[in-house]
């Protein structure tokens, strides 16, 4: 099971990040078409999501991938670092559009959604991960779970500003803040030594998560479904962001790989050497 698990790990990790660059060109395409693009800066993600993923797709052609060939090493240290400076700058990018002026929890509420590009950071890191990380250590897993742990907190601080914009009107709307919370929690504790008995209640807690996500989707869809308007596009434009939710999803996918690779790793080191005949004491 560990040497399928070991072939099957990078390509899964591998998969997960040029599906999230693909995905998040629709992202902010629909975010930054609320106000139509005012600023060009607000076309860098867009411009960025879209070379990453071909770029990233290009590094594991041949043996890339398995053998960490010098184009998937350096193809990868070219997009982690600039996905990193992204992230970073969107952050700072959406504070100043409020925050850094009137300094209040009024203006960090209503202000773009400051955290969220700092999703952009969160995949430059796993994309350095991915290329400086060893396979056969026992940390790879751990780094993972560190870096879904950081997501769920700033789905966390996200779930919080984005309903107290109508104050939690529908009870439903306290589902992501008190999930995302659980979510950090066990993720916490799963970054430690912890038996695999709790790890697996781990991996089904993410599985919540996923569910979550699906959930809200579903419930966002319905509500930009009913907005009202003659115009349904506009309605998902300007209504209840509707890929939002599934970062939940998004999160808890990543997460199980991680707490799968601390678990699965975990185990073989714990089972027992194979009985050669010979003294161990000798």
């Amino acid at each position: 099971m560990g040497s399928r698990w070991s072939y099957w790990q990078p390509l899964l990790l591998e998969a997960f990040l040029i599906s999230n660059y693909a995905f998040l060109v629709a992202d902010i395409f629909v975010a930054h078409s609320v106000n139509d693009f005012h600023h060009w800066a607000e076309w860098i993600p867009f411009g960025f999501s879209i070379a990453a993923a071909p770029l990233l797709c290009a590094g594991m052609l041949g043996h890339g991938l398995r053998d960490r060939s010098p184009r998937y090493r350096w193809i990868g240290f070219v997009v982690g670092p600039a996905s990193i400076c992204v992230g970073i700058a969107g952050l700072l990018w959406h504070l100043q559009s409020q925050f850094f002026v009137d300094q209040t929890i009024q203006s960090l509420v209503y202000t773009a959604p400051f955290v969220a590009p700092l999703a952009y950071t969160g995949l430059g890191f796993l994309v350095l991960l991915s290329r400086m990380e060893s396979r056969e250590g026992t940390t790879m897993g751990r780094w993972v779970v560190l870096l879904a742990l950081g997501g769920f907190l700033g789905n966390l601080i996200l779930s919080l500003c984005d309903h107290a914009q109508n104050g939690f009107y529908h009870p439903t709307e306290w589902i992501p803040v008190a999930s995302s919370a659980y979510a950090v929690a066990f993720l916490t504790v799963a970054l430690f030594a912890v038996g695999p008995r709790f790890l697996r209640l781990t991996l089904w807690m993410m599985l919540f998560q996923i569910l979550v996500g699906i959930l809200g989707f579903l419930l966002h869809g319905q509500a930009n479904l009913q907005g009202g308007s003659s115009n349904a596009y506009m309605d998902f434009i300007h209504g209840a962001p509707i890929f939002a939710p599934l970062l939940f999803a998004n999160l808890g996918l990543l997460a199980t790989l991680g707490v799968y690779d601390v678990h699965t790793r975990s185990e073989r080191e714990a089972a027992p050497t194979e009985d050669t005949g010979q003294d161990p004491n000798s």
